[in-house]
């Protein structure tokens, strides 16, 4: 199996994209990238039924056994993109079950970008408990930033040393 980088951000070609591609080509990850999705926020009446998310957790269920999710760090928590996207997956506890179960066993790890090394305490909590809901395991978070339009050597290094699952 594989693992896939889920890019959570308003600009796909912002600071975690190029966070995001030097994961991805460095390691030959799959990206999905949210922005470029239709993915409706989580209701209790199921409106959003037919938009793009059921297919997408069950392409990702499918072909990857290590999801990655990479998120901007806007207003102190992960973007609104990433949360609609978490928020959906009462989707697959609620009406696809059968498909939520799947998640189990899997592998969950997340990385955050900013302009600084200043990622708040608890940043990563969402993440966490999440991944304990819902069975899978945590590999772990990493904190990122990209200064002056690159990612500074002692980032990437950081980056591949937390790529070591």
């Amino acid at each position: 199996m594989k693992t896939v980088i889920i890019q959570g951000s308003s600009r796909s070609d912002g600071d975690t994209s190029k966070i995001v591609n030097y994961i991805a080509t460095k390691n030959n990850f799959d990206v999905i990238d949210l922005n470029t999705k239709t993915i409706g926020h989580y209701d209790y009446e199921y409106k959003n039924a037919n938009d793009d998310f059921i297919g997408l957790m069950t392409e990702i269920i499918a072909n990857y056994d290590t999801i990655i999710f990479a998120t901007p760090v806007y207003w102190y928590t992960m973007s609104g993109i990433m949360k609609a996207f978490f928020d959906r997956i009462s989707d697959l506890i609620r009406i696809h079950k059968d498909l939520g179960r799947q998640l189990r066993g899997k592998n969950m790890a997340m990385i955050s970008t900013s302009n600084s090394d200043d990622l708040v305490k608890g940043f990563n909590m969402p993440f966490v408990e999440s991944a304990s809901y819902l069975g899978m395991n945590y590999l772990g978070d990493v904190h990122t930033w990209v200064e002056n339009d690159r990612i500074p050597k002692h980032v990437k290094a950081k980056i591949d040393n937390f790529l070591i699952f």
